[in-house]
């Protein structure tokens, strides 16, 4: 299976085209073609519509009704964002002192 992806243009957002052409941020609710010429067809249209990047990936599911994975792990990054924790509280700036 495939789905269209992209970046909102106004923030950055991965955002991924849903059924009836709209764009949603839950790769859950993107509409998902059995053919990759489908996806790139549905692709064609949505140029100038503040997305950009515009992309299709392949997906997958384990069961008929288990949620939607992106195939590659780069485009699960890309949608579920870091790997690792974030830094939050975590001092990462340092301090050095100048030789006068």
């Amino acid at each position: 299976m495939f789905v269209v992806t992209g970046n909102r243009l106004l923030d950055g957002i991965v955002v991924f085209l849903a059924p009836a052409m709209r764009w949603d941020e839950n790769l859950q609710q993107a509409r998902c073609y059995e053919e990759q010429a489908e996806a790139e067809a549905a692709l064609e249209g949505q140029h100038n519509q503040g997305v950009i990047d515009l992309a299709v990936i392949g997906v997958s599911r384990t069961k008929e009704d288990a949620p939607l994975v992106a195939d590659r792990l780069r485009e699960r990054i890309r949608a579920d964002g870091p790997t690792i924790e974030p830094f939050e509280g975590l001092s990462l700036s340092k301090t050095f002192d100048q030789a006068s």
